[in-house]
């Protein structure tokens, strides 16, 4: 694991519940298979505020910034993925 990632996943510790189960599995799984663009959008989301990022990934508001709005549902799909059985 690189540098990089390393930071990654210790910004995906955010301490509230809900957002690490489900940025640090993300990270864990996917973020080494981002292009350079994904991986700069993730660094960017990783910047906005907690609330913000809960309400985004339970979907209570849509981020007004479309990198972010297309991170949010790549993270989401993701998951999605990762719960649904072989």
């Amino acid at each position: 694991m690189d540098e990089e990632h390393k930071r990654m996943r210790w910004a995906s510790r955010r301490g509230m519940l809900e957002l690490d189960l489900i940025l640090e599995p993300f990270v864990r799984l996917h973020y080494a298979h981002l292009d350079d663009e994904g991986r700069k959008r993730y660094r960017e989301l990783m910047t906005c505020q907690d609330q913000e990022l809960f309400d985004w990934f339970l979907r209570k508001q849509v981020p007004d910034n479309s990198e972010h709005e297309f991170m949010v549902r790549t993270i989401l799909s993701a998951r999605r993925a990762e719960d649904t059985p072989p």
